[in-house]
């Protein structure tokens, strides 16, 4: 779903929703907001959806293999440079223990890893670059027989004191999940998180090897300090080159840092995109 259109030397922000999301759950609050508008007027922006995630969608069928991580994250490129885009990926991140399914940066960043004049700069929310360790796979397999999808979609979206403490938030979700979304083709999305490998990054050490796989464009980590994946995203930071990432844990924020604080996502997104050399005249733009 493209929003805008693309110019000539000027990326397009890409996004991928979580499991249990899709474009319009996950970022509809971000980038409605009003101070979103000074920047989705530079830049074109490209909601991508995985198969049968739309709201209303109908079963897939029977005889559809829902793709592997891999082979949805070997499919964008070609996508991408048929429309001759370059990309900003902003993407949607989530975890909560036992869940530590991390979908849509396994997408993405084998893109920049092996396709890096695509990206300009990535933005990752409660990134985990981990498989599915052994007693996640016995916690899901338990949840399997005892929770229902959405029960389990609930506790990947967000930590046990917001499902506690912020009824109205979860309710809101659930809803989304429940009334909106087609149960068995977001089961075939969920089940492709567990089938994962960890991908192979590591930190350059400075007079040691410079050369071992790691992101070369510049990336942004969010997370709520609040969040349950705080220190996954702690850990992730540690294994990426310290020159090109910045880490940002937001003060009072849960797991949802593009809803809980959109305005606040925003002015970090917004000084991002500056800093890759785009959207200049946004340094006007006041961000309470």
């Amino acid at each position: 779903i493209m929003t805008g259109t693309p110019k000539a030397n000027r990326p397009v922000i890409l996004t991928f929703h979580d499991v249990g999301l899709n474009h319009k759950s996950c970022f509809e609050t971000l980038f409605t907001h009003e101070d979103m508008q000074e920047i989705v007027k530079h830049l074109p922006v490209c909601h991508v959806e995985a198969p049968g995630q739309q709201e209303a969608a109908k079963s897939l069928p029977t005889s559809y293999s829902y793709p592997t991580v891999d082979q949805l994250s070997e499919a964008l490129p070609a996508v991408l440079k048929n429309f001759g885009i370059k990309i900003i990926t902003f993407i949607k991140k989530n975890l909560d223990m036992p869940f530590s399914r991390d979908f849509d940066f396994f997408c993405f960043l084998p893109i920049q890893l092996n396709h890096p004049d695509l990206v300009d700069g990535l933005v990752l929310i409660n990134v985990n670059p981990n498989a599915e360790g052994l007693m996640d796979s016995v916690a899901n397999k338990i949840t399997d027989w005892t929770q229902t999808l959405p029960d389990k979609l609930i506790a990947h979206l967000f930590g046990q004191e917001e499902i506690q403490n912020n009824y109205d938030l979860v309710a809101t979700y659930r809803h989304y999940i429940t009334a909106t979304m087609n149960q068995s083709n977001v089961s075939q999305f969920f089940r492709s998180y567990n089938n994962r490998s960890t991908l192979d990054v590591q930190r350059p050490v400075s007079g040691g090897n410079i050369n071992v796989r790691t992101l070369k464009c510049s990336t942004l980590l969010v997370v709520g300090d609040n969040s349950p994946a705080v220190e996954a995203v702690v850990d992730c930071n540690s294994k990426l080159n310290p020159n090109k990432t910045t880490l940002l844990k937001m003060a009072d924020c849960g797991s949802l840092p593009q809803v809980d604080q959109p305005a606040k996502v925003t002015e970090a997104l917004k000084y991002f995109i500056q800093g890759l050399g785009y959207c200049e005249s946004v340094y006007n733009l006041k961000l309470l």
